[in-house]
């Protein structure tokens, strides 16, 4: 994998995402206002800057889980291929997809509880400042350890499908695209 062609493209790729997360989770938290009003509000209140709060925090999730789901992955699919002497089925490879995304939801979580710290503080608050370690800090300082892991089963159950079914269908695509390249001549 290449990192530095594969990091700049969570950075993009967050550009996109971060809006629609504020947005959303905002949204989840409102009592009654609708997704364009909810919109509406963070760019008159905030600007466009309200839309990228988190932004950092979302980056410093995602690198990490990255770092974490893919290798594992591979090392998992490695390792099942060896244990029975072939390379593994595309459904396998989703089973060590569920797996590896799980793992890396689960020890990325607390980087996860920060960035919704950060996305969901009230405008001009100290964890609307955008600081990770001071976001974690006090989720720590108010709840511990269980509060730096609050969600840790939905988040690794949500993930875990997402892997399973993405990794598998990458798997799926990729081995037909290979074998669609040998029978070309």
């Amino acid at each position: 994998m290449d990192r530095p062609g594969f990091t700049a493209s969570l950075v993009v790729a967050c550009l996109i995402r971060v809006p629609s997360e504020v947005v959303k989770q905002r949204a989840q938290v409102s009592a009654s206002s609708g997704t364009f009003h909810i919109f509406s509000n963070i760019l008159c209140q905030e600007g466009i800057q309200g839309l990228y709060r988190g932004y950092k925090s979302t980056v410093l999730r995602e690198i990490p889980f990255s770092l974490v789901q893919f290798p594992l992955w591979e090392s998992l699919k490695a390792l099942w291929s060896w244990r029975q002497d072939h390379v593994v089925d595309s459904w396998q490879s989703a089973v060590c997809g569920a797996f590896a995304g799980g793992f890396a939801a689960a020890v990325t979580t607390p980087l996860d509880v920060a960035k919704t710290r950060i996305m969901l503080a009230k405008a001009g608050s100290s964890p609307a400042s955008g600081n990770v370690l001071s976001a974690l800090h006090g989720v720590w300082r108010t709840r511990g350890l269980s509060g730096l892991f609050a969600g840790v089963f939905p988040r690794m159950a949500a993930i875990s499908l997402g892997g399973f079914i993405f990794l598998g269908a990458y798997d799926q695509t990729r081995s037909f695209l290979l074998e669609l390249g040998r029978e070309s001549p």
